[in-house]
């Protein structure tokens, strides 16, 4: 019996302000909790560089006053979600899936998982072997982390996501911050680039991160949007390595 999938519309942003990526989630949920028929939405979002804490944070991993941030061009942000600090930027895919969190049961806990899953299967379409570590949030190569998840949900509506490193500029997760709170000693921050030995074009890496949302949270695209780029994706082979 084939899987029920899911109605979403699919949006990606580029030099895209932090705040203006929340508000653009608040109205999308605010639209799905008022009428149950609107369909959800997937925001891929490349941020300007800027540094978030989330609720679990009180701001002791940050390795730079918020003066020295701002001289520095980058934003600070209070976020809603799970977790301590990290930071968004240019090289960066930030995803925000605004999904009913009915369709997986009301289990945030499997929730995560599969956020986890999406970027394990993005990672694989590149020959590259994510996994999770017990304890932790993300997906890891080795000792480093290649994408970070932290989540928020209202009225059984999920928001925020998760950041999936392409070629951020790394130097960032050390100089400004200490990553979720993990220290360099327990392990580092990765990306693509890094891993495979190569240049990818943020552009060159949306088929299999589509993909990837596709087919593991089982997503199609709704009726009367044009998201034939998102239908096709799950067509395409597999990125060269």
């Amino acid at each position: 019996m084939a899987k029920r999938l899911h109605p979403a519309r699919f949006w990606i942003h580029r030099d895209f302000p932090y705040a203006e990526g929340v508000l653009r989630q608040k109205n999308l949920l605010a639209e799905m909790a008022k009428n149950p028929d609107s369909p959800a939405g997937v925001i891929l979002a490349e941020h300007r560089p800027t540094v978030t804490c989330g609720r679990s944070g009180d701001g002791g991993n940050l390795r730079m006053g918020l003066e020295g941030l701002a001289a520095g061009g980058v934003e600070f942000h209070r976020a809603g979600r799970g977790g301590d600090v990290t930071y968004h930027g240019p090289g960066q895919w930030t995803v925000y899936p605004v999904l009913r969190l009915e369709w997986y049961g009301r289990d945030l806990h499997r929730y995560l998982r599969l956020l986890e899953e999406c970027a394990i299967r993005f990672l694989a379409l590149y020959r590259i072997k994510a996994v999770r570590r017990p304890g932790l949030t993300g997906a890891w190569v080795g000792r480093d982390k290649a994408a970070a998840v932290g989540v928020s949900v209202s009225r059984w509506i999920t928001w925020h996501g998760f950041a999936l490193n392409i070629h951020p500029d790394l130097s960032r997760f050390t100089d400004l911050i200490c990553p979720c709170g993990i220290p360099e000693s327990e392990g580092g921050v990765t990306d693509l680039d890094s891993l495979t030995g190569r240049r990818h074009a943020m552009e060159e890496t949306l088929p299999a991160l589509r993909r990837a949302l596709a087919e593991v949270l089982e997503l199609e695209p709704a009726a009367g949007e044009d998201n034939r780029d998102f239908r096709d994706c799950c067509c395409n082979r597999p990125p060269a390595g």
